[in-house]
């Protein structure tokens, strides 16, 4: 059933009709710029589970749940530095690649058109960048520090831009920045204006570049899908007249 109401996420997209969903839009969005790329001409009505492609290309928005041969390799790659860099220890590395490898459920996610491969490559990733800033605590503002610090706001944005659940490993680097931010206010050779950096770059990196890649996934989202489509009646008057083919289209709606 999910891939029904995803793949039809995605044609909605290419059809650029506007929906109403309680999911962020970034997976739908990129499930359908998979299924644009690929030829896909979002014809097919995704109605109920089982209908035949037939002639539509659907392999692109299928490929796109990146836990197919590109997210599983990138994932597999996540987990086994993260393994290394926490437990330095390179047979726990491999365990850990081989249990991902053979995780059933991850090889059944990667045959459908769903957000939950496309949200795990994110927490992955996450997690990866929060794991390798902290293994940079000895040389801070340094380059690495700074790119490490950045992708792990970038990829809480993508995690929250997927699903809400995002919001767990948001808990977890939030719970991990509070430490170290802790931790160097406990340190006597840490001066307060040093301290004061520290904070301002999580900050940055942590809560404005996240919320800032938010904010723009809704912004594309919104001017990509500009025609009247299901859903749009749980909208105002004012949005609905800025939707082409909508009966308030173009109408003057006072404030």
């Amino acid at each position: 059933w999910d891939e029904t109401h995803f793949g039809k996420m995605g044609s909605y997209y290419i059809n650029r009709t506007f929906f109403f969903d309680v999911h962020p839009p970034l997976g739908k969005m990129l499930i359908g710029l998979a299924g644009y790329l690929s030829g896909y001409d979002g014809t097919f009505p995704f109605q109920k589970p089982g209908d035949r492609y037939e002639q539509h290309n659907y392999i692109g928005m299928r490929g796109v749940s990146l836990s197919k041969p590109v997210s599983s390799g990138l994932a597999l790659l996540c987990l086994s530095i993260q393994m290394l860099e926490l437990s330095k220890s390179l047979p726990a590395a491999l365990l850990a690649a081989f249990i991902l490898i053979f995780d059933t459920g991850c090889i059944t996610l990667s045959q459908y058109i769903l957000l939950d491969p496309i949200l795990m490559f994110f927490l992955m990733g996450a997690v990866l960048s929060m794991v390798k800033c902290n293994s940079c605590a000895d040389r801070p503002f340094s380059a690495s520090w700074w790119l490490w610090l950045n992708l792990t706001g970038v990829n809480l944005a993508g995690a929250m831009g997927v699903k809400f659940v995002g919001l767990f490993v948001v808990l977890l680097v939030g719970l991990n920045t509070i430490y170290d931010l802790w931790d160097l206010l406990g340190n006597l050779r840490v001066s307060l204006v040093m301290f004061g950096k520290h904070l301002l770059a999580r900050v940055l990196c942590l809560i404005l570049v996240p919320l800032a890649l938010y904010t723009a996934m809704f912004a594309v989202h919104f001017a990509v899908l500009n025609k009247s489509g299901p859903g749009d009646g749980f909208f105002s008057s004012a949005f609905q007249s800025q939707l082409i083919g909508n009966n308030l289209h173009n109408v003057s709606v006072p404030e």
